[in-house]
């Protein structure tokens, strides 16, 4: 049943990045059940939407703007799980400037090949594009300060690896900055069902509780879980900050 849905998530997210190349767009997330104006590029400001391709924007349309909550710093190292078409691994390469570099994570390989001629368009030398599985990070140890990712965890079958694993390649007193698709505590995963796909963000959702609990069970300290707008009936989207201790 796992690899049914990772299978299904795949597919999705290739027909995304192909639908973009042929200049169409599609929305990562959508699903009839869910509006199309809780995700997309319209969560990117004006300036920041400016500093792109417009293929990047077509194809990075998650719940949130990770980037705008990081609080980048020149010079750091920055990973982004499911990193998609680029879009917040090239704001970040900008904020982190030319001693910093950013990562993108991905398992798709037609969104990677869409994300690295992103890079190349926007002229990004700061960047790499790595294909793998967010369960299992292809980074060393200690080898990022700050981990982002737009509405990608909720897709993962296996959650609990991957907040240890992100606590892994972070360093000590790194952070985790992570826009995703969060339910109320009253909602039971048959609820979180109800109301929408595993390929739609929904029904692979965490509540606020269970998300708090994971950080602190992977060894993270500091963690919030703060609601920004409704994605559907008890969902929402959320900013998620923790750090390592």
């Amino acid at each position: 049943m796992s690899e049914n849905i990772v299978e299904q998530v795949r597919h999705h997210y290739a027909t995304a990045a192909l639908q973009v190349t042929a200049s169409s767009g599609t929305s990562c997330c959508t699903s009839p059940e869910v509006p199309v104006d809780v995700f997309g590029s319209i969560l990117y400001g004006v300036d920041e939407a400016s500093e792109l391709p417009a293929p990047a924007l077509l194809a990075s349309l998650g719940c949130g703007n990770p980037t705008a909550v990081a609080e980048l710093h020149a010079g750091e190292r920055v990973l982004d799980l499911g990193s998609g078409g680029g879009i917040d691994v090239l704001l970040s390469a900008r904020r982190v400037g030319p001693t910093g570099f950013a990562y993108g994570l991905d398992m798709t390989p037609e969104m990677l090949d869409l994300a690295r001629a992103n890079a190349a368009e926007a002229g990004a030398t700061n960047v790499e594009f790595l294909e793998g599985r967010i369960e299992e990070i292809p980074l060393p140890d200690a080898s990022v300060d700050v981990v982002i990712s737009n509405c990608v965890i909720n897709l993962s079958v296996d959650k609990t690896s991957v907040l240890d694993e992100v606590h892994r390649v972070l360093t000590s007193g790194g952070r985790v900055a992570i826009s995703d698709v969060v339910a109320d505590d009253h909602l039971t995963p048959a609820d979180r069902a109800e109301r929408g796909s595993h390929v739609g963000c929904i029904a692979g959702a965490l509540s606020r509780t269970e998300y708090l609990t994971g950080l602190a069970a992977a060894g993270f300290v500091d963690a919030t879980v703060t609601f920004t707008h409704e994605v559907a009936p008890g969902m929402h989207g959320a900013i998620v900050r923790a750090v390592r201790a």
